[in-house]
């Protein structure tokens, strides 16, 4: 919220990236940022895909900067989760006037 309220909406996402990058190195945040993970269809590498923020190597964020969310962000989002295995992730738009943000949660991985 600090970096929406700092930047307003109309930046490219990765400047709400970097400026993300900046918040979590003052809170002595553990991420990675723009992890590459290995997508498989029926055993064979098929490409990668690479998520904007990696925390504590346990929570996903995905970052727009896109006038509205749409059901495409959300499932591209789900899609990461389910691909690096993990329970959890943040979906946030700094595109919007007012910041956007959904809380995911990978529920093939809660039922394992």
């Amino acid at each position: 919220m600090k970096v929406h309220s700092a930047l307003g909406n109309g930046f490219q996402e990765v400047i709400y990236q970097r400026s993300l990058a900046v918040e979590l190195e003052k809170q002595n945040l553990a991420y990675a940022r723009e992890v590459e993970m290995p997508i498989f269809y029926e055993g064979v590498d098929v490409g990668t895909r690479r998520v904007d923020f990696l925390i504590d190597e346990k929570i996903l964020v995905e970052i727009k900067a896109v006038a509205q969310l749409e059901n495409v962000h959300l499932a591209q989002a789900l899609n990461y989760l389910e691909a690096f295995k993990l329970e959890i992730g943040l979906l946030i738009n700094f595109g919007a006037t007012k910041i956007q943000f959904r809380r995911l949660t990978n529920e093939r991985k809660l039922k394992s």
